[in-house]
C-alpha cells in the first residue's frame, strides 16, 4: 500500500470530516428540526398528511437512505482525488492469512 504524506492525509480527513458534519446536520434537521417547527409547518401536506407527520413516519428514513448513497459517491470521488484506490488495496490484501 502506498504511503501518503502527512499534509495530504490531513487534507483528506479534513475534507471527509466536513462532509460527515454536513450529513449529520441534514440528518438532524430532517428528523428533529421538522419536529421543532411542526406548529409552523401545519399548512404543508404530502399525500394528504401533515408535513411534520410524513417526515416523522417516512421522510427522515428516506433522507437517511439518500444520504447513504450520496456519502458513498462523494467518498469515492474524494478517494480518487487523493489517489486512494480501494480496488487496488483489496487485491493486495486478498488471500493473506495470519500464520501462527
Amino acid at each position: 500500500m502506498k504511503k501518503i504524506e502527512k499534509g495530504k492525509a490531513d487534507q483528506y480527513f479534513k475534507e471527509k470530516n466536513r462532509y460527515i458534519m454536513l450529513y449529520l446536520i441534514v440528518g438532524f434537521l430532517s428528523s428533529f428540526g421538522v419536529v421543532l417547527f411542526a406548529g409552523s409547518l401545519k399548512g404543508l401536506t404530502i399525500n394528504g398528511y401533515p408535513f411534520h407527520y410524513f417526515m416523522g413516519a417516512q421522510g427522515a428514513i428516506v433522507i437517511f437512505i439518500i444520504l447513504l448513497f450520496v456519502n458513498a459517491k462523494v467518498s469515492d470521488s474524494i478517494d480518487k482525488k487523493y489517489g486512494i484506490d480501494e480496488s487496488k488495496n483489496e487485491s493486495l490484501s486478498y488471500g493473506k492469512t495470519l500464520d501462527h
